[in-house]
């Protein structure tokens, strides 16, 4: 603490009005807020490895020099061991979203907001920050590669695994291991700045915008890792819904900085770094609680497992033993405290089977006509040809209709035949073809244009129909992501018709 003071005194001139250690976290890093007389605070950081210390350094010189979000280092010791940096407040993103996380995964608007725009900044450290950056000082290893990966692998086996003493072959499960260590390690076409630690934790907000910290640990590697991590965090409790809605915010981003695969490419490399991340983070746990006996990190499993059993019922990776194992692991009692619909979040009471589902008071599946004079309002629909194109109730003479029927219809296989396009198994395999978000595409900027017009002229309806086989799968998919789109965009009154499903919704004015 001294040698700390000193440096704070050769940087400012004095030594610090007020020194504050700060609240710990998962490091041997130790802080303190540094005040001088007139308020004006830095923050001092004491690490015990100058290794570590060194490249968090060389990153934020590097960063910085790049004009990207995060601490300036301000002065730093001649033995690295410790730093001085620009104070970036107390208020994490952790601590901002605080509420929906504790309200089981019902974040707020002004929450969702700002994990968006936390999201969307993310490719900006990772591929701007990646330009001209000299990884070789990167701790504790420059890139992510195979032996990283089996190194996690393990760690999971011998941490999490073989503490639950379920039977299993060692050397079926380590050619898995390897199979899934070579596909995470192949997309060179990916390399960035590799964050590692990317978790709500480690932003700050500073008046609402996304500030990044303790990025020591980052190395060359793929994209899609940081946004593993930071979505399927089991303690964020993010809904599926919002998740999704954080992928393509994110999707759409990255293509401002690279060429971006397909959706379905995308998708896929995805699945495969959340099922590596999911297994890596049980590895630590199991480290942290059944070792260390912490039960913050025994409290964590439970909503961990809940991530991979649903990973593991809509994804069919090619690694069949250890696929195998996992479904008998997340089978086993102790792992059985997270109900599916805890795990969504998504605000409904447990009864209901549609996270979408309308409630009584919306009333039937049919809209009224409402009051010419009012605002702009937006009707949207989902039916099947075989019973007609809806009638527009407005008098208007009706707006888009769209055939989706160009389209994957996973009406065809038996799983998803009892389901629609708004349960999870059903958007999954939309989403994992591709094809229906090539669709929307084009649909949004259709729609986006001419919602846009309409408002600037004071017009009062717009309706936008999807037509499919059914009305069951692609349509009601396409209508309601249609319906959320324009809803969040332009935050006026949507409402939805999913009409072969007998399921109406209205989305209210903001």
């Amino acid at each position: 603490m001294k040698q700390l003071i000193e440096l704070y005194k050769k940087w400012c001139g004095q030594e610090p009005a007020a020194t504050q250690q700060l609240a710990g976290a998962g490091s041997n890093r130790v802080y303190y807020r540094m005040t001088d007389k007139n308020g004006q605070s830095v923050v001092g950081c004491v690490g015990t490895s100058r290794d570590e210390n060194h490249a968090f350094i060389h990153l934020s010189n590097h960063f910085t020099m790049r004009q990207l979000p995060v601490p300036q280092v301000l002065a730093v010791s001649d033995d690295e061991l410790r730093y001085l940096q620009t104070d970036l407040g107390s208020i994490s993103l952790f601590d901002a979203i605080r509420g929906g996380r504790e309200a089981g995964g019902r974040y707020t608007l002004k929450e969702q907001q700002l994990l968006k725009r936390t999201i969307r900044e993310l490719p900006n450290i990772q591929l701007r920050g990646a330009r001209g950056l000299d990884f070789s000082p990167c701790y504790p290893q420059p890139e992510f590669d195979t032996d990283s990966v089996l190194f996690d692998l393990n760690y999971f086996k011998y941490c999490f695994l073989k503490a639950t003493e379920l039977d299993f072959h060692e050397l079926k499960l380590e050619a898995d291991f390897r199979l899934l260590a070579k596909d995470l390690t192949a997309g060179g076409d990916e390399q960035c700045f590799l964050y590692r630690d990317f978790q709500a934790r480690n932003v700050m907000m500073v008046d609402e915008k996304p500030f990044f910290i303790d990025f020591q640990g980052g190395r060359k590697g793929p994209y899609y890792y940081d946004l593993a991590s930071f979505l399927w965090q089991a303690s964020a409790k993010y809904p599926h819904k919002l998740r999704r809605e954080l992928v393509y915010e994110y999707y759409n981003a990255l293509k401002q900085f690279t060429e971006v695969p397909t959706p379905h490419h995308f998708v896929a490399r995805l699945s495969l770094f959340v099922l590596f991340r999911t297994l890596q983070v049980l590895g630590a746990y199991g480290f942290r609680g059944y070792f260390e006996r912490k039960q913050h990190f025994i409290d964590s499993i439970p909503p961990a497992m809940q991530n991979l059993r649903e990973l593991l019922s809509v994804n069919n990776f090619p690694y069949p033993y250890l696929v195998s194992l996992l479904k008998r692991l997340t089978e086993m009692p102790q792992f059985q405290q997270v109900t599916a619909m805890a795990s969504r979040a998504d605000g409904y009471k447990t009864t209901d089977k549609n996270p979408y589902k309308a409630h009584p008071q919306d009333g039937p599946a049919t809209f009224s006509k409402y009051d010419a004079q009012g605002p702009l309002v937006v009707r949207v629909f989902s039916f099947s040809y075989g019973k007609g194109i809806p009638e527009d109730e407005s008098g208007n003479g009706g707006g888009y209709v769209f055939d989706c029927r160009s389209t994957h219809n996973p009406g065809r296989y038996e799983p998803y035949k009892q389901l629609t396009g708004l349960d999870e198994p059903v958007i999954r395999f939309l989403e994992n073809d591709g094809e229906i978000l090539t669709f929307l595409d084009s649909v949004y900027k259709l729609a986006d244009a001419h919602v846009r017009r309409y408002i600037q002229r004071g017009f009062t309806s717009l309706m936008f129909s999807f037509g499919c086989t059914g009305g069951q799968h692609r349509s009601v998919y396409s209508a309601q992501h249609l319906a959320e789109h324009i809803h969040e965009k332009f935050g006026i009154e949507v409402r939805i018709c999913h009409r072969e499903q007998k399921i109406t919704q209205v989305l209210e004015k903001k």
